[in-house]
């Protein structure tokens, strides 16, 4: 069975899509980073380092549910093979049987919020591969309008948000939002324009989806060092400490899309 964590009377399950080594060196994600500082990285999450060294991802989704109601899922893996994905993740993704493992039917999925349009976090929500036939899917306008003005960028604007868009199905928002009892969603740009994370929380206990806000354990150590791939290396780090000084403030658990294990509290 997936592995879950409740927030009251709200359930969040882990649903690993895949795992496998990132095409990048770890040291050409984070140049700026000391050897003391990766020897500190690997002791808070061993898993992420490979037998050979290289950078080991998980590439997980989350499921939200309150009680026996409609489900929330935050980011849609990989995807099945011949993804956009495919030419550098490993594919096919098993995000379906994850969700079955967890006794969850596509059919109940209402929502799937896309932290961000990266094309390891979308691949089940494109609507030719996808399971999700009735799901709205949140995204934030500064993503789309990123992508929109980039259109031969990986399709992630012909092949998911137009069929989206005219389906009906495309909730574009702008800023923070609720997306259902317990559940909101919390821009935090930086590693793309429109990057939005997840929280859900009911009464005093909380945990916050992260999506690529976090991408390894070496941020939750040291979050002010430069990750290669964000777009925005300063709105990213902003976006990261306030989120972190808040999650140790609060308590609130972390649950990371990459990293080793799924569900992290930061002290």
């Amino acid at each position: 069975m997936p592995l879950t964590h409740t927030v009251g009377q709200l359930t969040v399950t882990a649903l690993q899509d895949a795992e496998g080594p990132f095409p990048d060196t770890r040291q050409e994600s984070f140049p700026d980073a000391t050897a003391e500082q990766w020897a500190a990285a690997d002791a808070l999450d061993p898993a992420a380092r490979g037998a050979g060294g290289e950078w080991w991802l998980r590439y997980r989704s989350y499921a939200i549910r309150h009680g026996d109601g409609p489900v929330t899922l935050v980011d849609a893996g990989i995807g099945p093979a011949g993804s956009l994905a495919a030419d550098w993740a490993p594919v096919p993704g098993h995000l379906p049987d994850e969700l079955a493992a967890a006794g969850i039917a596509p059919s109940e999925v209402s929502a799937i919020v896309l932290t961000h349009l990266h094309n390891d976090h979308m691949g089940w929500a494109v609507p030719r591969d996808s399971p999700f036939k009735r799901a709205r899917v949140i995204v934030q306008q500064a993503d789309v309008d990123a992508y929109r003005a980039n259109r031969d960028h990986a399709g992630q604007y012909d092949l998911l948000i137009e069929p989206l868009l005219a389906q009906g199905r495309l909730q574009v928002l702008d800023g923070d939002h609720a997306v259902c009892a317990g559940v909101r969603v919390v821009a935090t740009p930086g590693h793309t324009p429109g990057h939005q994370t997840v929280l859900v929380e009911d009464g005093d206990d909380s945990l916050l989806v992260t999506g690529d806000l976090l991408v390894h354990a070496i941020q939750l150590l040291y979050p002010e060092l430069a990750y290669a791939s964000d777009m925005d290396p300063g709105r990213a780090h902003a976006s990261r400490a306030k989120a972190l000084a808040a999650a140790v403030a609060r308590g609130t658990t972390l649950a990371v899309s990459h990293l080793g294990p799924a569900f992290h509290r930061q002290r």
